[in-house]
């Protein structure tokens, strides 16, 4: 999730103001903030509600979800499924994706949500099936390989949804060079892959820990 870049009693505000997720996602949500130090992977309320907000304005009929974590963004993203949609969440972390598939099994997306665990690198070549919505949170020195490898798959007017690629603020010492994080350098240049690819209008939303949504052109 990274750091809220925008003041926290705004942020607050617009929470506040966001229609409250169901109660899975609480309990799920909970648990990560009680029991995991990396705690700061998951997606979290706001963005979450993000997500399934996008999900049900684009009713897709198939997701690639690069980057588990513990299944929280794959259950937001279910919400706006279509009726015969369904999610490929990939991830290579076992322990985590045994919560992921637990809190899954008790949501009505039980049958939608397909867990694989494989690198993406090594999954996406051999998908047949055309994409709708790509949500990627997984290694950041990947990002720029795995939209090139997702954008030929991509049916016109499907999203590929990137985040943290604000990285707390920590893209901005990569043009002044003082950035240390290799991270940093990929994420920056991933922002600017994106922004200059020609077959996708693109924005970068200043939510959380930074947005950055491509849409392939018609």
């Amino acid at each position: 999730m990274g750091k809220i870049v925008i003041d926290k009693e705004i942020q607050d505000y617009a929470e506040r103001f966001t229609t409250p997720e169901g109660a899975l996602l609480t309990e799920l949500l909970e648990l990560t903030y009680r029991e995991r130090v990396d705690r700061n992977m998951l997606s979290g309320f706001y963005q979450g509600r993000l997500l399934s907000m996008m999900s049900r304005m684009h009713q897709p009929r198939l997701v690639l979800e690069i980057g588990t974590y513990m299944g929280y963004s794959a259950l937001c993203l279910a919400e706006g499924l279509a009726e015969d949609g369904k999610i490929v969440s990939l991830d290579v972390n076992e322990d985590t994706n045994a919560i992921a598939r637990s809190f899954w099994d008790r949501s009505e997306f039980a049958a939608q949500i397909d867990g694989i665990l494989e690198p993406a690198l090594d999954y996406i070549p051999k998908m047949k099936e055309r994409i709708d919505l790509v949500f990627i949170d997984a290694d950041k020195e990947n990002y720029s390989n795995y939209f090139d490898l997702v954008l030929p798959k991509m049916n016109k007017g499907g999203l590929i949804v990137a985040d943290n690629v604000l990285w707390s603020g920590d893209v901005l010492k990569v043009e002044d060079g003082t950035a240390k994080k290799t991270s940093s350098k990929a994420l920056h240049e991933y922002n600017v892959k994106v922004d200059a690819e020609p077959l996708v209008d693109n924005i970068l939303l200043a939510v959380r820990d930074g947005l950055m949504i491509a849409r392939v052109k018609d």
